[in-house]
């Protein structure tokens, strides 16, 4: 018991210690010691869980998500929640209580978290919310994640739930002219993907819209901006995004220096996506609190073998043919000053625009990557999350 007890002040202090030393906290974010604690809880359950996986008691994403489903999920008076199984697959759909006088828009909602965190139990205020601002139908498409599942099985398991909705949205009450995929950090990045293989599927209802709140939209250049200014901000710091983008594509963390230094992928990778990837794209005003172009090492043949993964569309959906690009629904694109990954969110908006597909984007000056799952935190609460649920409820009234 007593060793117990020593066990945790040490791994407590050691959390604590690490974050005063290692985190930034800008000053533009509202309630800086809520967003401390909230990273010091996280990177508790992160250590412990890393602990528990050496003593292979489980593994440490198993362990963190077991602790954050273990909160009781809240009642939404307005909103009915249904769990179903679309096959293997885990939903809930949640539809506005009070009667419609038609068919309903649908938003089908893919949940972020990286493949580690996050879950349908977590995002259940969030699409509750949702649901109630929008007056919309909401699925939220659950999909197994590490560290036994790797790619592409989020990607397939978010695809399987959103065909078998599709093809039955008049059980719903859902219009099939009026729906949307949406989705948070990597599920930002399925609603893109999905969004993209969709747009040949005559089969299908189309897709109306995409939504895409501070999405994961390429996985080759680590030297951007936002990489650069926001690499120790909670609560995606730099330790973590690559943690996720190893284990999600089963690339070894070994190579993590040598992409870092841009030597995992050929010269004429680069200058190929030069014009979609480079920070030249990127607004000068995003480049004011610090950013140094660097220079890019020769290839590393190892890395490039491991690495070239990251190539395939479905994992850099940033990268897709012009004559896909341009033929995708418009898109409402939501992008936090305080993300390590804001600079995907606009490359892609400005490919988006280029190609002529209309974009209503809403930046975030005080918002950080995963602010939106605040918004049911009580203590834990930042009002930017609100203001994201709003702008995206606001989007889908006016489709």
């Amino acid at each position: 018991m007593l060793i117990t007890c020593v066990a945790s002040v040490g791994v407590g202090l050691w959390v604590f210690s690490n974050h005063f030393l290692t985190t930034d906290i800008p000053a533009a974010i509202s309630h800086p010691m809520r967003l401390r604690v909230l990273n010091c809880i996280l990177q508790l359950l992160i250590t412990w869980g890393l602990i528990f996986e050496k003593l292979r008691i489980c593994s440490m994403p198993q362990f963190v998500r077991f602790v954050h489903d273990l909160l009781p999920l809240k009642k939404h008076p307005d909103v009915v929640v249904k769990d179903l199984q679309f096959g293997t697959i885990p939903v809930k759909l949640y539809q506005p209580k009070a009667p419609a006088s038609g068919l309903r828009p649908g938003i089908v909602f893919y949940h972020g978290g990286g493949g580690i965190l996050g879950s349908l139990k977590t995002y259940h205020g969030i699409c509750c919310n949702l649901c109630k601002k929008s007056d919309a139908v909401v699925l939220a498409v659950g999909y197994r994640m590490l560290p036994k599942h790797r790619f592409p099985v989020i990607l397939t398991d978010c695809m399987v739930g959103t065909m078998h909705f599709l093809k039955s949205l008049d059980t719903y009450g859902v219009d099939p002219a009026r729906v949307i995929v949406c989705g948070d950090s990597v599920g930002g990045s399925v609603a893109t993907v999905l969004c993209q293989k969709f747009v040949d599927r005559s089969d299908l209802p189309k897709i109306r819209a995409q939504i895409l709140i501070y999405s994961a939209l390429q996985g080759m250049n680590f030297q951007s901006p936002s990489h650069q200014q926001n690499k120790n901000i909670p609560l995606l710091n730099h330790n973590l995004a690559f943690y996720c983008w190893c284990g999600y594509l089963d690339i070894s963390p070994s190579w993590i220096s040598t992409v870092l230094k841009g030597a995992h992928l050929p010269a004429e990778v680069w200058e190929k996506y030069r014009k979609w990837l480079s920070a030249e794209n990127i607004p000068d005003k995003f480049k004011k609190r610090g950013y140094l172009p660097m220079s890019r090492e020769p290839l590393n043949e190892a890395a490039y073998l491991e690495t070239k993964i990251t190539l395939d569309v479905v994992n850099s959906p940033l990268i897709a043919d012009d004559e896909v690009v341009s033929r995708l629904p418009e898109a409402c694109i939501v992008s936090c000053e305080y993300d390590i990954l804001r600079d995907d969110s606009l490359l892609y908006k400005k490919r988006l625009e280029d190609l002529g597909v209309r974009v209503t984007w809403h930046h975030m000056e005080d918002g950080f990557h995963g602010v939106l799952t605040t918004a049911d935190m009580s203590f834990f609460y930042f009002p930017c999350s609100s203001r994201i649920l709003d702008a995206v409820a606001h989007f889908i009234k006016g489709l």
